[in-house]
C-alpha cells in the first residue's frame, strides 16, 4: 500500500450521486449582541448589594532598605 492518496478515483467520481442537503447553525451569533456594552444595566445596577472587601496585597514590591539589603547580601 503507497503513503500517497489515489486521486484517480476522487476525478472520477460521479457527483449526480451525492444528495442535497440543508446545513443547520447550532449556535449562531445573536445579531441582537452589539460591540457596545448594554449602558442600561451599569446604571440601574443596586450598589448596595455589593459586599465590603479589603483588598489584601500578596506580592508588593519591595521597599528600598530591602532592595538596598538584598545588594549588600549579594557583595
Amino acid at each position: 500500500m503507497s503513503d500517497k492518496p489515489n486521486l484517480e478515483e476522487v476525478t472520477s467520481f460521479d457527483k449526480s450521486k451525492l444528495k442535497k442537503t440543508e446545513t443547520q447553525e447550532k449556535n449562531p451569533l445573536q445579531p441582537i449582541m452589539s460591540d457596545k456594552p448594554n449602558l442600561e444595566e451599569v446604571t440601574s445596577f443596586d450598589k448596595s448589594k455589593l459586599k465590603k472587601t479589603e483588598t489584601q496585597e500578596k506580592n508588593p514590591l519591595p521597599s528600598k532598605e530591602t532592595i538596598d539589603q538584598e545588594k549588600q547580601a549579594a557583595s
